[in-house]
């Protein structure tokens, strides 16, 4: 049975004002029970200006972009357009041909079993290393700001990469190769643009105001600058806030606001952005690796967030150059919870490699804990 602790507005307040203190120059998030609503906001969104961040900014939030390019997917299927089962070939056979696009479904681009590589480290040749970190460097971070990517080079990188894994087989792996294919998918069936197929089927149906797949480099309304750390090598961190994304488009483009993530969150756990037997697809779960490392429960662009002995949550997380936010829902839907940070990879390594334990970690983590469970 699900118990919910009631919103305390000062502990959310301390806590968030922590995660600050510990090393984040800005954070804002909303956390909704039932009727009730918190928003907070801690820091600065421009660390020359001293400009306070506010709860209302809009943000890049990263692979939080896959649930909304799953759910477009999942809209596809029950159209009849897209068969969750069919080989991604039949689509798509210039940019997966052969063996493997008659062996790779589309329901294991969606949940990271395809086996396709991560095209990333091949783009940004600085990066070429990953996925050991120690390797990386941060220039073609700056090289690459404002290049506009061509969708299906960026594929074929990915494609023609060594496999990760066989097609099907688990655990899958995390890669940003799938989503791209998802979106050249949904442009191949619909006859329009992916940006323009999540729009029109997803964000504009959920009502999402403030949310949006950009075109250009720019952030437009009130938002934070977002500072990239790179493991300590960009010291003091740099602002990334404008960049092309079209590095990364329909994986990772999103930019959105903490009260449109729990709008969304909220209406496709209860059914309402795509059907109660297609939200039952997206929770089928299967492991992954993240790109962490860690062998993750992973779905259809969704995965639960769970906590022995607590209600199991579900949503995504996601981080961009500079930026990046968590997004949460309780099965039930009724405690909702986005928090969104401008400042990524702040942790050097250790000895042996791994990213170092940065109190920013503990705090962010005391601040989860507390906006999910109270």
């Amino acid at each position: 049975m699900t118990v919910s602790n009631p919103l305390d507005p000062a502990a959310l307040d301390a806590a968030l004002e922590n995660v600050h203190r510990a090393g984040v120059p800005g954070l804002f998030a909303e956390v909704r029970d039932g009727d009730r609503v918190w928003r907070g906001a801690a820091g600065v969104a421009d660390t020359a200006t001293g400009r306070p961040v506010t709860a209302d900014m809009r943000h890049r939030v990263g692979s939080i972009t896959k649930t909304f390019t799953a759910a477009a997917v999942l809209r596809q299927v029950e159209r009849g357009t897209i068969g969750l089962d069919t080989p991604i070939g039949r689509y798509l056979p210039e940019l997966v041909p052969g063996a493997r696009g008659a062996a790779i479904t589309v329901r294991m681009l969606v949940n990271h079993t395809s086996g396709l590589a991560e095209y990333l480290p091949y783009a940004y040749p600085s990066l070429k290393s990953f996925p050991d970190l120690t390797g990386t460097r941060p220039e073609s971070l700056d090289d690459h700001r404002f290049t506009r990517f061509d969708s299906a080079d960026l594929i074929r990188m990915g494609v023609t990469a060594p496999p990760v894994g066989a097609p099907g087989g688990t655990p899958g792996f995390y890669s940003n190769t799938n989503y791209l294919l998802l979106g050249a998918l949904l442009e191949r069936v619909t006859g329009t643009t992916a940006e323009h197929c999540v729009t029109r089927d997803v964000i504009e149906p959920a009502g999402l105001r403030d949310t949006e797949l950009p075109t250009g480099p720019h952030l437009h309304g009130p938002h934070p600058r977002m500072y990239e750390a790179w493991f300590g090598m960009i010291d003091p961190p740099r602002d990334y806030s404008d960049y092309d994304m079209s590095w990364v488009g329909p994986a990772g483009a999103l930019i959105s606001t903490v009260a449109d993530l729990n709008r969304f969150y909220g209406l496709l756990l209860a059914g309402e952005i795509v059907t109660p037997s297609s939200l039952a697809e997206m929770r089928r779960t299967v492991p992954v690796v993240s790109q962490e490392g860690k062998t993750i429960a992973y779905g259809l662009g969704l995965h639960p967030m769970e906590t022995p002995g607590r209600d199991t949550f579900w949503g995504h997380g996601g981080t961009v150059w500079g930026a990046g936010a968590l997004s949460a829902v309780r099965a039930d839907g009724g405690r909702r919870v986005s928090v969104a940070v401008n400042l990524q990879r702040w942790s050097g390594f250790d000895a042996s490699g791994r990213p170092r334990p940065h109190p920013i970690d503990d705090a962010l983590a005391a601040f989860h804990r507390l906006a999910m469970y109270g």
